[in-house]
């Protein structure tokens, strides 16, 4: 996900009336379904004025997954209504999830230094990725689906504390938090291949232990958000559960697929109970706002082992989003080869 257009640098634990599944149970009601979380409230979620994080990406790769049908084979999920107060804060701050409520009112034109606009009915759209996201989690739990591809989220620049990058809540983020307070599911993989660190979630588990992380990303020195350095791995008792693979500019397929083999081998090695994947599609060639050279398969490729891996460890329990992407045949190509993936 790109921060910055080119000319700039720039506990609720509440009754929810959810099954709960423990780490070694499969659901087995959902063998072999794949939900794909999609529509008009999700679509909104997205900026004006030729930004190019706007309105018209899920609409892009739906054109593409229906020519393709991969609708007809996907469980379709119609959008949640926005997530509670509540539900933001098992991940944000009381003064960020205030902020973006009153930004519209107090005449904010930005949420952080000048990468995330504020826009007509931010909050609520904003809430609605979050709002989508768990209450898909909460499908996936209960047995209704195993996976679930969401394309519009992933937002995983925003920290605790505020906005970054395009990203205004964090909806993975809070996502892996209702799998502690609401599921008792402690040890979770999150990976990341889009072509920006997922800085946002990466610190604020920092010094998690049983947050198991895995991101490949174009390098930081070159790329925002000039993080995710190969020696940042986990602090304290977290110390090696953590791993972030920078790529060069200009890194093709065979660069990623080598990083994947580690990245691969730490996350077995980890066994985690749910598997959340950030799947952006902005490290394929031809991006406006990255330098990397990959093709689509590598979304494949990710998709088809972390299915291996989510039925080895996590009872097949798999949750997808889609992430960064600024050229339109590439978000398509990518998502697309993601849910095919998906998909028995």
């Amino acid at each position: 996900m790109d921060h910055g257009f080119p000319d700039r640098r720039r506990r609720f634990v509440g009754a929810v009336g959810a099954l709960v599944v423990g780490a070694g149970m499969a659901p087995a009601r959902a063998a072999g379904r794949t939900g794909l979380v999609s529509g008009e409230a999700l679509a909104r979620y997205g900026f004006s004025d030729g930004h190019p994080f706007g309105i018209d990406r899920q609409g892009a790769f739906l054109a593409e997954a229906r020519r393709r049908g991969l609708l007809d084979r996907a469980v379709a999920i119609a959008p949640a209504a926005a997530a509670s107060r509540d539900v933001l804060m098992r991940f944000h701050t009381d003064d960020h999830v205030d902020r973006v409520a009153r930004a519209e009112a107090d005449g904010l034109r930005w949420l952080d230094k000048g990468d995330t606009p504020v826009f007509p009915g931010v909050y609520e759209a904003s809430a609605v990725v979050v709002g989508s996201a768990v209450a898909s989690l909460d499908r996936v739990m209960r047995g209704e689906c195993l996976r679930t591809l969401q394309p519009i989220g992933g937002l995983h620049h925003a920290s605790r504390s505020g906005a970054a990058g395009f990203c205004v809540f964090n909806d993975v983020g809070v996502v892996i938090e209702t799998l502690r307070a609401v599921y008792g599911v402690r040890r979770v993989a999150y990976i990341d291949i889009d072509v920006h660190h997922g800085d946002g979630v990466f610190y604020a588990f920092e010094e998690d232990p049983d947050l198991i992380f895995a991101d490949i990303h174009e390098d930081g020195l070159h790329r925002y958000p000039g993080t995710g350095h190969a020696h940042e791995i986990g602090r304290g008792a977290a110390a090696g559960t953590k791993i972030n693979l920078p790529l060069p500019r200009g890194a093709g397929d065979d660069a990623f697929l080598a990083a994947w083999s580690r990245a691969e081998a730490h996350l077995d090695r980890h066994a985690p109970e749910f598997i959340v994947l950030q799947c952006g599609a902005d490290g394929l060639a031809g991006d406006p706002l990255a330098d990397l050279a990959l093709s689509p398969r590598v979304h494949r490729h990710v998709a088809t082992r972390l299915r291996v891996l989510a039925d080895r460890h996590a009872g097949g329990r798999l949750m997808a989003f889609g992430g960064g992407g600024y050229d339109r045949k590439n978000i398509a190509a990518a998502w697309c080869e993601v849910l095919a993936a998906l998909i028995d």
